[in-house]
Parts: structure tokens; C-alpha cells; sequence
């Protein structure tokens, strides 16, 4: 947006303490729900919305589609392909994260628990198993996994780095998002190549909309929306 010369605003959720510093005006936090979001719209004179979340966002996609509707803004999803798995995997399919703490219901492993920082707690009574898990954020006192390891660190990763790391720590089993894209599908090669099995967690069901695989479609269909 910013090389185009567009005006823009990027909203963020407000979960990662210091996001990357970006070239449009920034906002963070929520809006209120859908009326929120609608009266935002509105009261901006926001004439094009691009949903461009993490694919396991489902409220605030769901929220952007009614309020949309409601403020009469057209809306753009940028989703990017969801990742397949191939000949030599070992997944596991759950459809939420309840389906993936059921799955670990069992004798005690070394768990990579890629799932990001807001579903750990579900995690927090299976303690015959040993996590490893990543963060953006140092973990704070109120870190809800009590036998963990936590590394720190901020993708894109490389395929190189999460072979060493789940190596090192021993990894005999993996829980992931299916997220889709580059910048998180180290740890998903890597289990393939380690031979590691993956419980893969599906994507949410999300309403009908445009959707767009990346960001050239996504600023193709915005230059047809305003004409430029």
C-alpha cells in the first residue's frame, strides 16, 4: 500500500508487545464487535477493507464480513493456500484445538507445540508430556505451561534452524496450525524430513467472500476497486 501511494490504516489484534514498525498510520486493539468495527468504518471513511488476519483469526473475520455488509464496504480476504500434505507425512487431522489436546491424551512425549501463545493454556494439565514451544514475546509470570522449554524468536524460519532445534530437543511429535504460507512451514519440513508425526489442527469455517492468494491479486483487486 505504502509503495502505491495509498492511504491506509493497519490494524493490529495488539497480542505481540512489539510488532514490526510499518510504513502506514497504525492502530491496535479491538473495535467493539461488528457494530464497533461498522461505526469505525463509518466515522473513517474507510472505502475498501482487506482482511488480511492469521487464518485461525475466525471471530475478527467473521466480524469484518457483517460489518462490512452493515457499512456497505466492499471486503478483500488475503488467505494464503493452505499447506497439503504429502506421500511421506504422518498427520493427524483435528478440527479445533480440543480435538488437539484430546489427541495428546495419552504416554508422555517430547511435544513441539507450534500453536502460537493464546491456545498454550489448554495445553496446561497434560503434564506427563515434556513442550517445546515458540514465542514472539518472552513468556510472562503468568505462563501457563509448567514443564516447557520456550525459545524466543521471530519468523520467517529457515528449514536448517528447526531441523537443529527439533533435534535438539528431542521432538517426537508436532502440533500445528495449518496456517499455509512460507514463513512458518519450516517446522513442517522438518518434521517430514525427521519423520515426526504432526497433529495438524484445520482451518476454522469462515463466511463466504473474495478471497485472494496473495498479495499481487489482493492489490489487483483493490486498483479495480478504486479504479487506479
Amino acid at each position: 500500500m505504502a509503495d502505491a501511494g495509498l492511504p491506509a490504516i493497519l490494524s493490529y489484534a495488539g497480542r505481540v508487545t512489539s510488532p514490526r514498525e510499518q510504513p502506514v498510520p497504525v492502530r491496535v486493539g479491538g473495535f467493539g464487535g461488528v457494530e464497533g468495527l461498522a461505526a469505525f468504518l463509518r466515522d473513517n471513511g474507510i472505502g475498501q477493507v482487506i482482511d488480511a488476519t492469521h487464518p485461525f483469526a475466525a471471530r475478527i473475520s467473521r466480524n469484518a464480513v457483517r460489518a462490512c455488509s452493515m457499512a456497505e464496504v466492499p471486503l478483500c480476504a488475503f488467505e494464503r493456500a493452505s499447506w497439503e500434505a504429502e506421500p511421506q507425512d504422518d498427520w493427524t487431522h483435528v478440527s479445533d484445538v480440543p480435538g488437539a489436546v484430546a489427541a495428546l491424551d495419552g504416554p508422555g512425549k517430547r511435544v513441539f507445540l507450534a500453536i502460537g501463545r493464546q491456545h498454550l493454556g489448554d495445553f496446561a494439565h497434560l503434564a506427563q508430556h515434556r513442550f517445546l514451544t515458540r514465542l514472539i514475546d518472552a513468556p510472562s509470570a503468568d505462563f501457563p505451561l509448567t514443564v516447557a522449554e520456550v525459545v524466543v524468536a521471530r519468523g520467517p524460519f529457515r528449514l536448517e534452524d528447526d531441523l537443529e532445534l527439533m533435534r535438539a530437543h528431542g521432538t517426537e511429535l508436532l502440533v500445528a496450525k495449518n496456517a499455509g504460507g512460507a514463513g512458518a512451514e519450516a517446522k513442517i519440513v522438518a518434521a517430514r524430513v525427521l519423520g515426526i508425526p504432526v497433529i495438524m489442527i484445520d482451518r476454522p469455517e469462515l463466511p463466504e467472500r473474495p478471497v485472494r492468494g496473495n498479495v499481487a491479486e489482493v492489490m489487483d483487486w483493490l486498483h479495480a476497486r478504486l479504479g487506479v
